[in-house]
């Protein structure tokens, strides 16, 4: 890909907000060598929580999509904390774990995930693609409706 990062997020019409304080007692990230974990982003949106419920029981699927999309964007704005706004600095999104609140009789959690999966190849091209696993949870903190953490290799 040719554009740079900030070119596609301002393209997918994204402005990145401030990362997200922690909640409890805890950090957002944790830098360690080349690797970088993020704790896990809600479905955030100005602020607030923009998803909440279960998928399958008053959620749909793409409302979750939305959610999923809305966490991987909070993804990247710690990761631009933590490395000083430089997001060229990202080599690749290792893995994501997506975690879904969901129905007993809801099955679609990896549909969910490609909210988070294909925002990020969208903005970071093939540095963005990533092992995942997508994991049926019966809540979420504040009643979420996904939450996403991730594993990132950066210089």
């Amino acid at each position: 890909m040719t554009q740079s990062i900030a070119a596609r997020l301002e393209a997918a019409g994204i402005v990145l907000p401030d990362a997200a304080a922690p909640a409890a007692n805890y950090v957002p990230y944790s830098l360690q060598g080349n690797f970088m974990l993020t704790s896990g982003q809600l479905p955030l949106e100005n602020g607030a929580l923009a998803v909440s419920g279960k998928l399958g029981a008053g959620v749909s699927l793409e409302d979750g999509q939305r959610a999923a999309r809305l966490c991987a964007v909070n993804i990247l704005a710690q990761a631009k904390a933590a490395l000083g706004g430089d997001l060229s600095r990202i080599r690749q999104i290792l893995k994501l774990t997506v975690f879904v609140a969901s129905d007993a009789s809801f099955t679609g959690q990896h549909k969910v995930a490609n909210g988070a999966s294909d925002l990020l190849v969208e903005i970071l091209g093939d540095a963005g693609r990533h092992a995942r696993s997508a994991v049926g949870v019966p809540a979420l903190p504040l009643d979420a409706a996904v939450e996403v953490e991730a594993i990132i290799l950066v210089d």
